[in-house]
């Protein structure tokens, strides 16, 4: 799994937009500490989150499972962009089939879960789709043989408001082991200045 941060908005805007309400712009720092403060309280502490909406962020998501893909389509706040199987299938029809304890070649394509009866099974699926292309299958009816732990790739657009509500959601330890990994991959590529506004979104492990 590999996230790349590829644009964010700059907090001087966020504070541009909350200083647009009382016509305060004589108050701003441009995104130093007085703007940061600014937006904590109003878009957190008083709750105006629609605020935080004016921070958005677009991610490179690479090396994610097919299943992990579904998740992320339950966070409707966003947009997202991703690896087509009807025009890409051609990488995995050009390789030779994988043996079954074949593991580290086979994670070219399919994200490993590290349980052998589990990926042992995943890698006789990835033959029975490479089968299917080879025969000249076309990928439009091959790719409903693909198995869920297929990799794919996407980017990723949202507002700092869809992402508060998805660190909290998918880091907590009820989640997909996958897609928690991702949020917390994802918190560690935002920007270090702007992680203050998602650090009480992020699933702690409490300790004694």
């Amino acid at each position: 799994m590999k996230v790349t941060l590829l644009h964010y908005t700059p907090l001087e805007v966020c504070a541009h937009a909350i200083r647009t309400c009382w016509q305060s712009f004589d108050k701003g720092d441009e995104g130093g500490e007085k703007d940061r403060a600014l937006i904590d309280r109003v878009g957190n502490k008083f709750k105006h989150a629609s605020t935080l909406e004016h921070l958005v962020y677009t991610f490179y998501i690479q090396g994610v499972s097919r299943a992990l893909l579904q998740e992320l389509a339950r966070h409707r706040m966003a947009s997202l962009s991703v690896k087509s199987t009807r025009y890409t299938l051609k990488e995995l029809k050009e390789c030779a089939p994988f043996q079954e304890e074949e593991f580290e070649g086979a994670s070219r394509f399919i994200v490993l879960t590290h349980h052998e009866e589990v990926d042992r099974a995943s890698i006789r699926a990835l033959n029975n789709l490479q089968e299917l292309l080879k025969r000249g299958i076309s990928n439009d009816y091959a790719k409903f043989a693909l198995p869920e732990c297929y990799k794919t790739e996407l980017t990723w657009t949202l507002n700092a408001r869809s992402l508060q509500n998805f660190l909290q959601l998918r880091s907590n330890k009820a989640a997909l082991w996958e897609i928690r990994k991702l949020a917390y991959t994802i918190y560690d590529s935002l920007p270090e200045e702007h992680r203050y506004l998602f650090e009480d979104s992020l699933y702690r492990e409490e300790t004694p």
